[in-house]
């Protein structure tokens, strides 16, 4: 896989994809870990609710679903690029 190879290119691209994929996934466990035990640590009588769930389960297991859906479509649509997975055979020689 020296340079000019169409390889290199797919796996640079994969690799990006692929921290991205990880950055997204830490964002999504940032997001739940800190509404879940920063709003679930309180005293369950201090609770307050949203649509009849405790605010801390809205906010990170519905909230949070729906903002990382949101990000997931945003990201796939703008940072990920069309990839051709088939080898020429002019390509291998």
């Amino acid at each position: 896989m020296k340079n000019g190879n169409p390889l290199d290119k797919r796996f640079k691209i994969a690799h990006r994809e692929a921290l991205i994929g990880i950055i997204l996934v830490l964002i999504n466990f940032i997001w739940w870990y800190g509404f879940a035990y920063g709003l679930g640590s309180a005293k369950v009588e201090h609770y307050s609710y949203i649509f009849g769930l405790p605010t801390w389960f809205f906010y990170s297991c519905v909230l949070g679903f729906i903002v990382m859906v949101l990000l997931v479509i945003f990201t796939v649509r703008v940072l990920f690029k069309e990839v051709p997975f088939e080898v020429e055979e002019r390509e291998i020689k």
